[in-house]
This record gives structure tokens, C-alpha cells and sequence, in this order.
């Protein structure tokens, strides 16, 4: 599949369904590195309240970058801990998961869906986190100009905090 054959773009509700299965291909029981699985509803909240960034090629979703406001995100234990570690400027807000199908990563998808949340959320912080054993992630972040700003421990694994300027 070629670049030119995926459709980079805010996420409607016809994309919730493949959201859901390729956050649950993509679980550590699965070999995959995203570090939470958030239900059905929670996905579709955070796409009315912040922009949710879909790869799709022809009607199926190939990646996506979830974006959060940090109150969305009080009762979720990991995102408080990466808060306490660095809270943000006042307007940021929490970037991810993102995640790309496996067929398809390395293929600049993840850039690509990052410069169309650059686009809708433009001069806003966004802060994140990336486990410390994922150097993949770390870099491919590191490309797209983020820094890494902070640090912390959870659940016995080391996680570095990243952040940009929209």
C-alpha cells in the first residue's frame, strides 16, 4: 500500500469500530505496546471533545493518534502519574495512544497523522508518554520534534514524558 493510497483525517463514527480492533490487536497479550484499552464510549467522547486522527485505506482504519483534555483523563492512574511528573502549560492536553496496523508502520503514517493534529490543534502543548523499552516509539517521537521533558515510574516500568508546541 502506498502513501498515496491511505486517507489521513479526523475520525467520524463510522471509524469507531476499527479503532476498537486495531487498539485490541495492538494490547500487550496481542505483542503489542499500547500501555491501556479505553472502551467503546470513551473513544467516542474523546472524538467529540478533541480531535482523533485516522489513517484509513479505502473503509478500513490503519492507525490512529488519540488526543485528550487532561480532565478527561483524572481517572486514569498512568496518565496522573505522567501529570504529577509534568503537568503541562495550562491549555495542554494529552496526545495518544497512537498506533499504526503492523503492515503498515515505518511507512511515515504516524508523521503523517501528527502534521493533520498539528493542523487542527495548532499552538497548543500536547505532553505524552512512552515506555523506556520501546526505542521504535522514542525515536520515531524524537523525528517529529518532541522532547522529552520529564520522567516516571509506573506499575514497576520506567516512562519518559514528551512534549511539543502545536
Amino acid at each position: 500500500m502506498t502513501k498515496s493510497e491511505i486517507d489521513i483525517g479526523r475520525a467520524s463514527e463510522a471509524d469507531l469500530n476499527g479503532i476498537m480492533e486495531l487498539q485490541a490487536a495492538n494490547q500487550p497479550e496481542h505483542g503489542g505496546t499500547l500501555s491501556a484499552s479505553l472502551p467503546y464510549s470513551r473513544i467516542a467522547e474523546i472524538m467529540r471533545e478533541m480531535p482523533l486522527i485516522v489513517a484509513r485505506c479505502g473503509d478500513r482504519v490503519t492507525g490512529f493518534l488519540m488526543t485528550s483534555t487532561r480532565a478527561m483523563n483524572a481517572d486514569v492512574p498512568i496518565i496522573g502519574a505522567m501529570l504529577a511528573a509534568y503537568p503541562g502549560t495550562p491549555g495542554a492536553y494529552v496526545y495518544g495512544p497512537v498506533c499504526v496496523n503492523a503492515e503498515e508502520r515505518g511507512k511515515g503514517l504516524a508523521q503523517a497523522m501528527f502534521s493533520e493534529l498539528r493542523r487542527l490543534a495548532p499552538a497548543r502543548e500536547g505532553i505524552l508518554f512512552i515506555q523506556r523499552d520501546n526505542p521504535a516509539s522514542l525515536r520515531a517521537h524524537a523525528k517529529m520534534g518532541m522532547r522529552e521533558v520529564a520522567s516516571f515510574v509506573f506499575g514497576g516500568n520506567e516512562f519518559a514524558v514528551l512534549s511539543y508546541l502545536g
